[in-house]
């Protein structure tokens, strides 16, 4: 099975054959599907839209429609390998109180989000004076679900000051596309970034 992708291809390669995994905001249930064909996984999404509820349904993906803001108290400490946020960490309300979440119920987490840091969305900010749109942020202000957008370099310091330890990242473009320009460059140059992480352990 193909992934719909890249990033997803990247989540797969993170994820260990037979984990369980709890997707957050998981939409149509994509994800999941690609991860239970390639690595066997399974697991639950979390989504609030009805129709894409009704998608997951349809692909045979264990889903439960929740708001992701009022927590994941129905999921006891360690119920998951990985806790998945694909796309989805600028329009929660609390991303640090999610990120805690998702480090309560899991073992890691991955997490993927627009980077604000792009050159682009400087140039525009910048030199235009106005808020970015781009293939990444395709919104604009007065219509768009995201309300904490960031770079990397931010969710860096919110992960260090969360004693969250940070495995492995990369960056891809609005296509999901790898470069090397991008690894050199990756706070300028890359329009998403993919994080894969843990609970710091004391020294």
């Amino acid at each position: 099975m193909t992934p719909a992708r890249v990033d997803f291809r990247i989540i797969g390669d993170w994820i260990r054959p037979g984990s369980r995994v709890l997707d957050l905001g998981c939409g149509d249930g994509s994800l999941l599907a690609y991860l239970a064909h390639s690595k066997g996984a399974s697991g639950y999404g979390l989504e609030i839209d009805d129709a894409h509820v009704g998608e997951c349904i349809k692909r045979g993906v264990n889903v439960i429609q929740t708001d992701l803001d009022a927590g994941l108290s129905e999921f006891d400490e360690r119920s998951f390998d990985y806790v998945v946020l694909s796309l989805t960490l600028q329009a929660v309300r609390y991303p640090d109180r999610l990120l805690r979440e998702m480090l309560r119920v899991g073992t890691e987490g991955i997490v993927t989000f627009p980077n604000f840091g792009h050159w682009r969305t400087r140039w525009q900010l910048g030199v235009l004076g106005r808020m970015p749109v781009s293939a990444a942020l395709p919104h604009e202000w007065y219509n768009t679900p995201n309300i904490h957008l960031c770079t990397l370099r931010d969710f860096a310091r919110l992960c260090e000051r969360e004693r969250i330890e940070v495995l492995e990242s990369q960056v891809v473009d609005h296509a999901h596309r790898q470069r090397l320009a991008l690894r050199l460059l990756p706070n300028l140059l890359g329009e998403i970034a993919l994080y894969r992480f843990r609970r710091a352990r004391l020294p």
